[in-house]
């Protein structure tokens, strides 16, 4: 859906909640007040790169493939998106990639400094992507934007999420080169606990907010939902990923209300 739509541009921001910071799995004192906005590419990489399969090779043995696979223009226009968002921010710009080992991260350095160059008011920097798993766990703070692949986004936004104090809390956006896309949590539909009234809702909450924002330009609406989640928060309610002693267990439905409640009664 994603390539037939056009949504190159998956936004994933993660943001840590004072009232969460004790379920980090990181000591409040190296989580509190992250904010940081993941960017990952989506319709690129390895995942949609040509050739790929199984196949026998010259020893009769069984091996399978997939190529890792960029353009010029589809860095191009993932960094101009970067930059964009980290000029509304403060205006810090991380690029990772492995461009120690591959062709195409070596690439995409070369082609991220060039588009860097109309961006004189951003900071640039580029670290490799193990590097930046490491960071992520000892000083994410340090991070204000990062722009990555599609492999390597989609595993550090999950590792990120973590940071947070649940999955359950992170909104995402991918958007084309309009600003029009798909909103949704980073967490995908979780079946296994469906109709069981426990799942978080914040999440898909929070990407209405960054609808607001990002596609209809409604920042003010962006805020009104966002702060209901954080007085909600500050309320004590919690749902079961977030839960600690001290504060009242919720499901999901009575989450959803409270939200609702406190955006009507702000």
């Amino acid at each position: 859906m994603r390539k037939e739509l056009g949504l190159f541009a998956n936004l994933r921001p993660a943001v840590l909640y004072p009232e969460l910071a004790g379920a980090s799995t990181l000591k409040p004192e190296v989580v509190a007040g992250l904010d940081i906005m993941i960017l990952r590419e989506l319709t690129g990489d390895i995942y949609f790169g040509q050739p790929r399969g199984r196949r026998n090779n010259a020893a009769g043995e069984r091996e399978s493939f997939d190529t890792m696979l960029y353009s010029v223009p589809e860095i191009e226009r993932i960094a101009k998106v970067g930059f964009e968002i980290a000029r509304k921010r403060n205006r810090r710009l991380c690029s990772v990639d492995k461009a120690n080992v591959l062709d195409t991260s070596i690439l995409w350095r070369e082609v991220v400094s060039a588009v860097g160059k109309s961006y004189a008011d951003v900071e640039l920097s580029h670290m490799y992507v193990d590097n930046a798993a490491m960071q992520l766990v000892r000083a994410p703070k340090q991070f204000d934007v990062i722009v990555t692949g599609n492999m390597f986004g989609d595993i550090l936004s999950d590792e990120a999420s973590m940071l947070t104090g649940s999955i359950g809390m992170l909104p995402s956006a991918s958007l084309d080169a309009r600003n029009k896309g798909l909103y949704e949590p980073i967490h995908g539909s979780a079946p296994d606990i469906a109709g069981k009234n426990i799942a978080n809702p914040l999440g898909t909450i929070l990407s209405v907010a960054m609808l607001m924002r990002y596609t209809f330009n409604q920042e003010q609406a962006a805020n009104r939902i966002e702060g209901a989640v954080r007085r909600v928060l500050a309320d004590g309610l919690r749902t079961g990923d977030i839960y600690h002693d001290g504060c009242r267990k919720v499901g999901t439905v009575e989450m959803g209300d409270a939200v609702v409640f406190a955006l009507a009664h702000r």
